[in-house]
């Protein structure tokens, strides 16, 4: 299944035992037809004021299709109208063979999950990020969205259990950012290449092996912590504070010695994380960025010029360290390994940050592996030489070509 191109909707790649659930599903869906094509310009329908009648078939037949995905190992579920219900297994998109959703069928099958409030949340917003647990078969991430007018859905299964660096094929050295009692530690990554993983495994290893108090500002709350030698407290954005920088000036007066924040959105929330990490706290956050210099860019880029100057001279000195991981398919196509770009804050590289010379931050890291750091050519080229990819994937997925090439020779 992972060589399928999910632009040519190879047939015989079509999952039968998933057609099996569809069927059920579109049987389950009360009035369910075909979707049709709908004009580009059709405004969006709006989500009912409240959900409709719980269904005891439609969520028995949505728990088939939550329970198979779980079986299968698929990491996404992808419920779109006018498309097959379709499941994402090593990276590669893996569609039933029977018919497409028809347009009120995610929306039969979706709503009844939401609480009133979500409810409005989807109305208002046209999206909300949520998480549910379904009894017997696990936890899931979701974000509902509309397209083409008609309700969406991509969920993603969550371990039962808080993995750790080892079951992420993550390298052993990033246990150390877990063992920095300040600073800030960025994990960095495309959508869906695991960030949020990472960052509860690092505060698994802090919950496990350090006496600290620890509170995670998320949105949605995705792994659940239970107390071992810490307390963790984990405060969801929406439930139990209404954004990012609120909570977060909230909890700088909560005595913390460990604050996770999902994601550093904007100026404010990435001004009050510098803070916290400058004053003694270690800060865990993540960003959009697909190498580790591109996450200075970006957190410089989020503050209007003037103010620049100040910023940069905060980030030299609260930074700790940059993890960039992307998602790659391995030989089989069965898993995928992660490959890292790994910066440490040396006392080189926060004299590059402080006077502005991020163009070269590269350098420092290709030359800093006794410190620590690794390039995403490093660490792919160490994946292939250990059989988990291809050359081929290493170099569709390497940005440098050319370095790759002289680590794979050397």
């Amino acid at each position: 299944m992972s060589s399928h191109d999910p632009k040519t909707h190879d047939p015989k790649s079509y999952d039968k035992d998933l057609s099996d659930i569809v069927a059920e599903l579109n049987r389950a869906a009360p009035g369910a037809t075909p979707a049709s094509p709908r004009p580009p310009a059709a405004p969006p329908r709006l989500a009912p004021a409240a959900p409709p009648p719980v269904s005891a078939e439609n969520l028995a037949s949505l728990d088939s299709l939550l329970g198979y995905a779980v079986r299968r190992g698929a990491s996404d579920i992808l419920l779109i109208a006018g498309s097959p219900v379709t499941l994402r297994i090593g990276g590669a998109l893996s569609p039933a063979a029977g018919p497409a959703l028809g347009a009120d069928d995610p929306r039969h099958l979706l709503l009844p999950l939401l609480t009133p409030a979500q409810t409005q949340d989807l109305q208002r917003n046209k999206s909300a990020d949520l998480c549910f647990s379904r009894e017997g078969i696990g936890r899931f991430r979701a974000n509902f969205h509309y397209q083409r007018g008609t309700l969406a859905a991509s969920l993603r299964p969550l371990p039962a259990k808080i993995p750790t660096l080892e079951s992420l094929h993550l390298p052993p050295g990033l246990r150390r950012l877990a063992e920095s009692r300040n600073g800030l530690v960025l994990v960095t990554g495309p959508t869906g290449c695991g960030k949020s993983s990472t960052l509860a495994a690092l505060v698994d290893l802090i919950n496990t092996h350090r006496r600290d108090h620890v509170v995670t500002i998320e949105d949605p709350v995705e792994f659940m912590h239970s107390n071992r030698n810490s307390i963790v407290e984990q405060i969801e954005v929406g439930s139990d504070a209404p954004n990012f920088a609120g909570s977060l000036r909230s909890i700088l007066r909560q005595n913390p010695d460990v604050i996770l924040v999902g994601e550093m959105r904007d100026p404010e929330t990435i001004a009050m994380a510098l803070t916290a990490a400058e004053t003694g706290h270690l800060v865990l956050s993540s960003l959009h960025t697909n190498d580790t210099s591109q996450a200075v860019s970006r957190i410089l880029d989020s503050f209007p010029l003037g103010n620049q100057p100040q910023i940069r001279q905060q980030l030299s000195l609260a930074l700790f360290a940059v993890v960039a991981q992307q998602l790659v398919p391995s030989i089989t196509g069965e898993v995928r390994y992660p490959a890292v770009e790994i910066l440490m804050a040396t006392s080189g590289v926060r004299g590059l940050i402080r006077k502005g010379e991020d163009h070269q931050l590269y350098s420092s890291i290709s030359t800093g592996r006794g410190e620590g750091m690794i390039t995403m050519e490093q660490s792919l080229a160490d994946l292939v030489r250990s059989a988990r990819i291809t050359r081929e994937t290493a170099l569709a997925r390497c940005f440098r070509p050319e370095d790759l090439m002289r680590y794979l020779q050397g």
